[in-house]
């Protein structure tokens, strides 16, 4: 197993969006706009053939035909985060959830803020949806790629939230 990183950059709609991968699947994907930018290192190894998949996948996301995403995912993080990310993956597009939502989903009713710092630490942004997670109130909650990004998301997507 290889743990050698690569990186990719792909110009989407809404800015760039900085993407790593290993030999195992997506590592991060990180819009470069937000308080989330992905820091590339200067001599960053590139090896498109691991970026094909995921690059055709987000070319029909942001074109309107792909609700979902296909590809192996590789995210670094503790077992409790782990948790959280795989429940994101369950909201569907065009749906949105609460923290005391994904808090159930895990099986924790307890665990809101944990769960809410685990969902804010996700370093796969859009393919794992934690955009699609909204205060219990229906308003937006903060977003790493900033609010104003986390709304466009989600109007792309045809959810339902306040502002």
């Amino acid at each position: 197993m290889s743990s050698e990183i690569y990186y990719n950059i792909y110009a989407s709609p809404y800015g760039d969006i900085a993407l790593s991968a290993n030999k195992c699947g997506l590592t991060a994907l990180a819009f470069q706009s937000g308080a989330a930018a992905l820091k590339l290192p200067d001599d960053h190894p590139t090896n498109d053939s691991l970026f094909t998949e995921v690059r055709q996948q987000l070319d029909e996301y942001f074109s309107g035909e792909r609700s979902s995403f296909d590809v192996a995912l590789a995210p670094q993080g503790t077992p409790f985060q782990q948790k959280v990310w795989q429940a994101l993956t369950t909201i569907k597009q065009g749906e949105t959830k609460s923290y005391a939502w994904l808090a159930e989903k895990i099986n924790n009713k307890k665990a809101v803020r944990a769960v809410g710092t685990a969902n804010g630490a996700n370093p796969i942004a859009l393919i794992i949806p934690c955009h699609r997670v909204i205060g219990s109130n229906g308003k937006l909650t903060g977003y790493a790629g900033g609010l104003a990004l986390k709304a466009k998301l989600l109007m792309h997507e045809n959810a339902q939230f306040k502002i």
